[in-house]
């Protein structure tokens, strides 16, 4: 989702990489709450941190544990949010998981686009 909005909001002015500690399949849960507010991330995929390289200078992650960092990466931001693919319950209190760490990735997305100029 991270990745979806930085690209949404920042265009072509960074290089941008997502990535987590093993490539997975993105959550169709995730596409749909993203799809809600504007934002396409149907065509993003999974990958492992091992595969997007090294030498960044903004590293944003958004887990609250088992956060991978690239090595030799310059600012670190910490961005703590609950998996929202372990919430529970049926596929509308799901979805409602990913719409409130959707909500909260976008706040801090805006943030950094305006603080990275």
């Amino acid at each position: 989702m991270a990745e979806g909005f930085l690209r949404a909001y920042a265009g072509d002015r960074f290089d941008i990489e997502s990535a987590g500690t093993k490539a997975t399949a993105i959550d169709p849960l995730a596409v749909r709450a993203m799809r809600e507010v504007g934002v396409d991330i149907s065509g993003q995929r999974s990958k492992s941190v091992d595969h997007v390289g090294e030498g960044w200078d903004v590293v944003v992650t958004v887990c609250d544990a088992n956060c991978p960092i690239p090595p030799r990466s310059g600012l670190k931001l910490r961005w703590s949010f609950p998996d929202p693919a372990l919430a529970g319950g049926d596929d509308e209190a799901r979805l409602a998981a990913f719409r409130t760490i959707r909500d909260g990735i976008q706040k801090r997305v805006r943030t950094l686009v305006t603080r990275l100029g």
